[in-house]
Order: structure tokens, then sequence, then C-alpha cells
């Protein structure tokens, strides 16, 4: 029987439901990624729906493959930071100023891993110490929503705790609840191109969603090259832990000569995911439609935080952010917190 967060996520990308049967599963078991929330059905689907498209585009003009799932396989993949080590060491994943504060009204989430998101936060605090205990006196004095807008005016990330039902009631959350799983759509008048080989991917993502979608495309057989800013901070641990199977390569897009090597890269690119917040690499002509018109045939995917609608559209997010806002992280904090 196909679970029905499979056959939901098939739907929403389009697949033909006849498909569906040739994916089996194993090792059918609810404890592996533990939560109140059902985390375990849905990263099967997601496993499940990403091999199941590639089983289809390996059998095209042919028989589609069949598809295993195996549920220690997949719990394993979505805590793949908790099994890294670099020379033996684990990785360090968050900042000390990356966490949860009290406020006067409950609490917040704060990110402050790359440095100008560090500035940003003590800024929008007054502050110059990059201590504990100062940000927590700080944030001890105000409403959540505030330290939101606050450190959000202030070029910074910070998100306030909500409750399933609060976010529900949040503009952006209504906003995003009356948009589809996957929006598709059609970019210029030519069909994707059919590539006998190897599909090659440009990976325009940063730190961990978009990485991981292009990790989990390059484990499928696509040839995927990561294209980052020499300029922006990245985080090297995880930039290891979600760059198995991809090469990687430093390009200022705003410099002629390496904006030149980049249309070479996309002259001959079958797909380009982006995972910066809507808007942000338009002004490098990068958005969906501008791809597409200089590579016809192009397939554009874009992920975000907040999605492309509502009052928080443009802003920037994180997925720890994310939790907390739409009321995951206030489901399963423990009793009591």
């Amino acid at each position: 029987m196909c679970p029905p967060a499979v056959a939901q996520a098939w739907a929403a990308l389009g697949g033909a439901p006849e498909l569906l049967p040739l994916v089996s599963y194993e090792g059918y078991a609810r404890g592996l990624l533990a939560a109140r929330l059902p985390v375990l059905d849905l990263a099967r689907a997601c496993v499940a729906v990403c091999s199941l498209a590639a089983a289809e585009y390996a059998g095209r003009g042919g028989p589609v493959p069949r598809v295993r799932v195996d549920d220690g396989a997949v719990a394993t993949a979505f805590v793949s930071e908790r099994h890294l080590r670099v020379d033996g060491r684990a990785p360090s994943m968050f900042a000390p100023l990356s966490r949860f504060w009290r406020t006067t009204d409950g609490w917040v989430r704060t990110h402050a891993n790359y440095p100008h998101h560090e500035a940003a936060l003590l800024a929008a605090l007054g502050l110059r110490e990059d201590r504990v205990e100062p940000v927590e006196r700080a944030l001890a004095k105000l409403r959540a929503v505030d330290v939101e807008e606050r450190v959000y005016a202030a070029g910074g990330l910070a998100v306030a705790l909500r409750t399933r039902a609060q976010w529900a009631a949040h503009a952006q959350g209504a906003a995003v609840a009356a948009e589809p799983l996957v929006h598709r759509e059609r970019l210029g008048n030519r069909a994707p191109r059919a590539r006998g080989g190897r599909l090659r991917v440009l990976d325009l993502t940063r730190v961990i969603a978009g990485p991981v979608a292009t990790r989990t495309l390059a484990l499928l057989g696509a040839d995927v090259l990561r294209v980052d800013a020499p300029g922006l901070p990245e985080l090297a641990d995880q930039h290891a832990d979600t760059g198995f199977g991809k090469r990687s390569a430093l390009l200022d897009l705003a410099r002629p000569t390496d904006r030149t090597t980049f249309d070479e890269l996309l002259a001959d690119a079958d797909v380009v995911v982006t995972g910066y917040r809507p808007g942000a690499l338009d002004r490098l002509g990068l958005s969906a439609e501008e791809l597409a018109a200089r590579r016809p045939g192009l397939v554009v995917a874009q992920l975000s935080a907040w999605g492309e609608a509502g009052p928080w559209a443009g802003r920037r997010g994180f997925d720890s952010l994310v939790q907390v806002a739409t009321g995951i992280a206030d489901a399963e904090r423990d009793s009591g917190a």
C-alpha cells in the first residue's frame, strides 16, 4: 500500500499515479526519527518521490525500474550531519548566538552563524559584545515579535516562537496555506532538453535545504556543480556534509570574466537550482525567466524559506527559523519548556 504522504507528494509533482506501485518499502518502523509529528513519514515520502522520479527518467523509452525505500537508510540520510566526521571531529553546526532566548512574553530564536547576521543581531540590540550574557539580558526586556521585527530591520534573522494556530492566523501563514505544495509552470516555449547522458545541474544554493536537494540529485546520478560567491561566508563542515557527489567552484558573478564562465556553464546545463530568497538573484540577471531565456529548455528549481507570496516573501530564513515560526518547534518541545 502506498503511504499517503508519498501519494500526495507525487501528485504535487504531477507524477503518473500508475507508477506508485513500483515503490516498495522496507524496515517500516516509526521509532527511527522519533518525533510527535510524522517526521519519518515525510522523510520517506521525500526519498520515495525523488527515487521514483529518477527511475522514471532512467527508464524513459522503456520499462521504469522498481524502487526500494529503506527506512533505516532514510533516517540516516536525514540526520547525516550527526554522522559526519572531519579529521575525527564531529561538526559544529550552530554558533553560540544561534539559539532560543527568553523574552518578556515567550521565546525567540535567532540565527547568527554567519558574521554579517551576528553583526546585525548585535546592532539591533545596541550591543558590541558577541557574548551570550549581554544578548540574553537585552532580549529578556523585549517582546518576541518586537525582537523579530527589530532584528529583521537591521538585516538579521530572528523569529518568535509560535503555535500552529498562531501561524495559521498570521498573514504569512495564511499566504503559504493558500499556495500548492509545489508550484510548477512552463518557462518559455521549449520543452526540457532530453539528454542521453547524465543531467548537468548548476547548484546556486547554500546552507542546508538547497545543498541537500542538489546532493540528492548528485547521489541519483546527476553531474552537479555548486557555485558560490567568494565573498560569502560558509560553514566548512556544513559545506562538506551537503557536498558529497558534487563538484564546487567560486565565481563572482559581478565580475565580467567570472560571469562569462558562468554563462558558458549555463549554456550546457539542464537544471539550475537556486536557494536564495525570492528576488535576491534578480539583480544579477538570474531570475527564472532570464535564465530560461538564455538557455531555452532549462529547468529551474527554486527553494525559499517563506514562499513567494505574503508579507515575508522577501525575507531571509533558514529551516531552524521556519520550524519556530510555523509551530513545529512548539509541537516538539518538551513539556514545561
